[in-house]
């Protein structure tokens, strides 16, 4: 009875040591795939088809080049690209002269070296619906 536990045990840390050792391996490999290049160059993401989606950006360090998966989201149609993330301020007021509202964003984080502006602005159209708290107070309260 003791020479099987003893067969047992000799056997779980055989099985210990191997799953060990494969996991070893693994980090082994992918630090072998990745490149030894810290000045990596990357460009824009660009669409597979149309203008946003999935697609590929390429990078460039010293002779090597790469593709990286990337993608655009369908509703990002902004002129300052999706690289770079700003942190957008509320919507102003409407202007009687233009007939746009208007805010700005300060720039939280540029992806992959992206050249960003600093401050951006966005403008849109005005509601031409007038909101009114009152009418939905109607509803409730005094009858």
């Amino acid at each position: 009875m003791q020479v099987r536990g003893l067969l047992l045990l000799l056997l779980a840390l055989i099985l210990l040591a191997a799953t060990a050792e494969a996991g070893k391996n693994k980090k082994e490999k992918v630090k072998k795939d990745g490149s030894k290049c810290e000045d990596w160059r990357w460009g824009p993401c660009v669409p597979n088809s149309k203008d946003c989606g999935l697609g590929y950006r390429e990078g460039t360090c010293k002779d090597e080049s790469k593709k990286l998966k990337c993608k655009i989201p369908c509703n990002w149609k902004k002129k300052f690209g999706a690289d770079c993330k700003y942190k957008f301020e509320s919507w102003g007021g409407c202007s009687a002269q233009t007939g746009l509202k208007t805010r700005s964003g300060i720039l939280k984080k540029a992806l992959y070296n992206a050249q960003c502006e600093e401050i951006v602005y966005v403008t849109k159209p005005c509601s031409s619906k007038i909101k009114s708290k009152s009418k939905a107070k109607k509803g409730k309260g005094k009858d």
